[in-house]
């Protein structure tokens, strides 16, 4: 993405900065520094954001060169960012909730209970066997910093 498309769509992305941490021919890996508004916040225990400085990015690589180390902003559209929190965390808990009520009627609460559980196995699995389709979707670009 090039500095003139994005000052112009800066509303509709999400922007994160990153380091460079590894650089192969399809995909280029980006580590994920913390938040800086993290920083004194209250509920800062009880956010995942703010334990982002452990996390890593897969991105294709594109025709740009890039060096290992070097800082750069990981942009992401808004509404893809919003999907991506639906598969991860909404349909998993709607999934389980589901089955929880579905199964109470049939066995017992605790029996019930463990397949609530026991469904994420096969889903998160179906997640990692459609892994590519997800990437395609949920397509990441890459700015430099000049």
């Amino acid at each position: 993405m090039d500095l003139n498309s994005y000052k112009n769509r800066t509303n509709n992305l999400v922007k994160h900065e990153g380091i460079i941490s590894k650089i192969s021919e399809k995909t280029i890996t980006i580590s994920l520094k913390g938040n800086v508004n993290c920083e004194g916040c209250k509920a800062q225990s009880a956010c995942g954001v703010s334990d982002s400085n452990d996390k890593e990015i897969e991105v294709v690589n594109s025709a740009q060169s890039f060096q290992i180390n070097e800082t750069v902003d990981v942009l992401l559209k808004r509404e893809l960012g919003l999907k991506a929190v639906f598969w991860a965390y909404v349909f998993p808990f709607i999934l389980m909730f589901v089955v929880l009520v579905a199964a109470s009627f049939f066995f017992k609460e605790w029996i019930a209970g463990l397949m609530s559980l026991f469904i994420l196995i096969p889903y998160y699995f179906m997640l990692f066997v459609l892994k590519s389709r997800f990437q395609k979707a949920f397509q990441v670009s890459i700015l430099k910093f000049n």
